[in-house]
């Protein structure tokens, strides 16, 4: 008899099983579909011994001191700090767009202040907001709208942005000054020996077990559980009664050259050129030292595993409808990306884990 049953082996799983295991001193089985733990955040060493993510990129980053800590405990840090460039009519400059990228486009040199008058000069103005496409125009006009946003949204989403919530192109934000970073948080870094060996660490406790390869409904009935935490798709789990909730999905190809470096930065996006959206560079978000470089392809897909709740008032609605049977459970909870059919950062995820716990599961009587 186990005190919780855990589905899914990623942040949310492996964070939620080490607090009870830990701090509640109950008894945890965690499973997961996939043969291996860590979520989509899994990395490993290829069969050249570079170290590579399995399923994209992760750059972890957070304002937060106390997830920075909290994750600390299992794993040492590199700082790193993400720079993106975007191939662009035929160049190779910043996103998000910042001063440095209008000047190298345009052929320009503008001063910030020069800038902050352009993107006045460009912007439609809209009473009220209602799609990812109004959202862009509004910051920066059409032109980069269409240069940098119309067609890599719908690579990514096979939508265009004004078929999306707005919430999709409003997290990328725009600059005025040379800041070339992707991200500005307070905390940017890598664990030092990848993720893989930090999700490790994180569920290395007498008090918790694993079974990979494992689905829940082939083990729901079998082994003997007081509560549940379910960090897969919700529709799954109420066997899509209402219909399923959709997802773009991505597929990599991966490719190992003869050569130290290959591109300038970890991650060049080609918003209008070829079929995949980005190609990413691993070494340079790992730091590893290696005579040679992988480099994996990403491209969009409608099919395969779920990685991105697509953003439309309808899917919203229907998964509205899964969370009302799911709030009619007892000793249930679902979260995660997939659990709350919304798309986080991986900080956010921690967030969502520990307040569930500090909030919810340490006050609950013993069953």
């Amino acid at each position: 008899m186990y005190d919780y049953l855990i589905v899914g082996a990623g942040f949310s799983g492996c964070i939620i099983a080490r607090e009870i295991a830990e701090k509640l001193n109950k008894r945890v089985l965690i499973i997961d579909t996939r043969n291996h733990i860590g979520g989509n955040a899994f990395d490993y060493y290829d069969e050249n011994g570079i170290l590579v993510h399995k399923y994209g990129p992760h750059i972890f980053h957070t304002n937060s001191k106390k997830i920075y800590d909290y994750l600390s405990q299992f794993t040492k840090w590199n700082n790193y700090q993400l720079r993106v460039l975007a191939y662009v009519d035929g160049k190779k400059v910043p996103i998000p767009i910042n001063l440095d990228t209008i000047n190298e486009l345009y052929g320009l040199n503008l001063s910030e202040k020069e800038v902050e008058d352009y993107y006045k000069s460009v912007q439609l103005q809209y009473t009220q907001i209602t799609n990812s496409e109004e959202v862009v125009l509004s910051k920066v006009g059409y032109d980069l709208y269409k240069k940098f946003f119309k067609n890599y949204t719908k690579k990514q989403w096979d939508l265009y942005p004004s078929e999306l919530h707005a919430s999709v192109c409003a997290r990328i934000p725009t600059r005025t000054n040379r800041d070339s970073r992707y991200f500005t948080d307070k905390y940017q870094v890598m664990p030092k020996h990848g993720y893989t060996r930090m999700f490790e660490g994180m569920i290395d406790h007498p008090n918790i077990n694993v079974m990979l390869q494992t689905n829940y409904n082939s083990i729901k009935k079998t082994i003997p559980f007081k509560r549940l935490i379910y960090t897969g798709p919700i529709d799954s789990f109420f066997n899509y009664k209402f219909g399923k909730l959709p997802y773009r999905s991505l597929y990599f190809k991966f490719e190992t050259l003869d050569v130290e470096t290959h591109q300038e930065t970890a991650i060049i996006n080609y918003p209008n050129d070829y079929d995949f959206t980005r190609v990413t560079e691993y070494k340079h978000l790992t730091g590893q030292k290696h005579n040679k470089t992988t480099i994996v392809y990403e491209y969009s897909s409608k099919d395969g595993d779920p990685f991105y709740p697509i953003p439309k008032d309808e899917n919203i609605s229907l998964y509205q409808k899964y969370k009302t049977e799911a709030d009619k459970l007892n000793n249930v909870w679902f979260i995660g990306r997939l659990g709350t059919y919304r798309y986080y950062n991986m900080d956010q995820v921690v967030a969502q884990a520990l307040t569930l716990f500090e909030t919810e599961l340490v006050k609950l009587p013993d069953i």
